[in-house]
């Protein structure tokens, strides 16, 4: 029998940390939590300062009843569930379930599953932080709390088998008062005119009025007259600007950029980022710290200078913003850089290179552009505004561009121009234009918002938003929507 207990949450888990033990160790799962408040009661002891009420789940008897067994016949057990507020939870549940010998117990935590860190783990042990127990505790009663009380009253006024919570109602209201904006508001149109140039060279280039016009009796004599008299490069400015990278993932910038970029779930997200996190390719999933270890940095510059050269290398620090945040973890990232391609199946491996790419991009050069507007008016003074842009120095833009929650105007080249230039006229056009309500969430701009407000946790986004599907409050559909019968 193995003289070491070690005691995680998942099997996939299990078996990779197995590999890199010895036979003195055996690792075992918990499958997840195995205490928690009884489904049918309150669990919550409203008299005496809230104190919780745990029983072992019905699924979880046999999972406690072989995990007890074995850790009697180990002489130490190594509680090695996940680093944050829910894994130390699940720690101090196993201990006091299990009825652990504080003196032979140990936790310890590693953000990868990779030999090093699990090595290093077992040479750094500590003891279970009840801080973060309590936390965790706090925000499970706070939750039973508001669910019991609140679920009742929809099951009398609306139907049974709807829920409340914490997270998933203001998610709700969210979703409720954006769709009222939607119906209250009131459309207007104007007109824009672009047209299109062409330089000495006979290149051509696009220009618009800056500004729209409301009637379209305006609009066609102002069509009439652009051809009475003869356009010129009135001014020209040309700016250099830099474009800097955006920070490696968090939890909900993961969630966010994998819609945009990959049409995934947040749910389907994170289910992968599990199965990249168990089998040892990236660093713990669910983290909002945007850190990387000193290990990381000199590991992306190394594989920078390899790939781009050292002109690309630039060594950056970020700060969290998020309220709460935990800075002692580390940011989503590869457990290798010089790994480019990981993954078991061909999801995986797009959520992998998307990792992989913003990782090395945060610590890359910027990138260096050079911006153009040139105004084109003629004696009548009507006047056009045509912006280009060009790239100096690609920087961390050669291998990753941060998708956006709207549409971007292309801005693209502009040909040599010169202040006082003639510019020939080609055609003209006048488009109609609508403004538009604000548009729904989608499950990226939702969890944005919610973090934003400072709402639910990393670990909460995926369920919530799954939740309050299932249980029929909102739907998702077309971008623009459709109404509900």
């Amino acid at each position: 029998m193995a003289k070491n207990l070690v005691i995680v949450e998942s099997p996939a888990k299990a078996k990779t940390i197995e590999k890199f033990l010895g036979p003195d160790f055996k690792v075992e799962s918990s499958f997840g939590h195995i205490r928690d408040l009884p489904a049918r009661d309150l669990g919550v002891d409203l008299d005496r300062e809230f104190a919780p009420k745990y029983a072992v789940s019905t699924d979880k008897k046999e999972v406690v009843k072989k995990l007890k067994k074995l850790a009697k016949e180990s002489e130490t057990v190594w509680l090695a569930s996940d680093e944050d507020r829910e894994g130390e939870a699940i720690a101090w549940h196993l201990a006091e379930a299990l009825e652990l010998d504080a003196l032979k117990t140990n936790r310890i935590v590693f953000h990868e599953i990779t030999k090093g860190a699990i090595l290093k783990a077992i040479e750094q042990p500590r003891r279970i932080d009840m801080d973060l127990v309590n936390a965790q505790q706090a925000r499970r009663v706070l939750d039973r709390i508001v669910g019991f009380e609140l679920s009742p009253v929809l099951w009398k006024k609306v139907k049974r088998g709807l829920s409340a919570g914490r997270v998933q109602s203001v998610a709700v209201r969210l979703i409720v008062e954006r769709e009222r904006e939607i119906q209250s508001f009131q459309s207007e149109s104007d007109f824009r005119i672009h047209a299109q140039f062409a330089n000495v060279q006979g290149q051509p280039f696009q220009a618009e009025m800056p500004h729209g016009i409301g009637e379209k009796s305006a609009v066609e004599s102002t069509l009439a007259s652009l051809g009475t008299h003869p356009f010129h490069v009135a001014e020209l400015e040309k700016k250099a600007a830099t474009r800097k990278p955006s920070a490696p993932f968090t939890t909900s910038t993961l969630q966010q950029e994998a819609a945009r970029k990959l049409g995934f779930s947040v749910n389907r997200t994170m289910s992968l980022a599990q199965g990249l996190y168990e089998n040892g390719f990236i660093t713990y999933m669910r983290t909002d710290s945007v850190n990387l270890s000193q290990e990381a940095l000199q590991g992306a510059a190394a594989a920078i200078t390899q790939q781009y050269g050292a002109s690309y290398v630039q060594t950056r620090a970020y700060s969290t913003k998020a309220k709460g945040a935990q800075e002692a973890h580390e940011a989503i990232r590869p457990t290798n850089l010089s790994v480019q391609n990981a993954g078991l199946d061909p999801a995986q491996k797009r959520l992998y290179d998307l990792i992989w790419k913003r990782t090395m991009a945060s610590q890359m050069a910027d990138a260096k552009l050079e911006r153009t507007t040139a105004q084109v008016e003629n004696a009548a003074g009507l006047r056009f505004v045509a912006r280009g842009e060009m790239i100096a120095f690609d920087g961390f833009l050669k291998v990753y561009r941060e998708g956006v929650d709207e549409e971007e105007e292309d801005t693209g080249l502009l040909p040599t121009l010169s202040k006082g230039d003639a510019v020939t006229l080609l055609h003209a056009t006048a488009q109609q234009r609508f403004t538009r309500p604000p548009g729904r969430f989608t499950e990226a701009t939702l969890v944005k918002a919610l973090e934003e407000l400072g709402i639910g946790r990393p670990s909460t986004y995926a369920p919530t938003i799954t939740t309050v599907q299932k249980r029929g409050y909102i739907q998702k559909g077309t971008n623009e929507g459709v109404e509900r019968s």
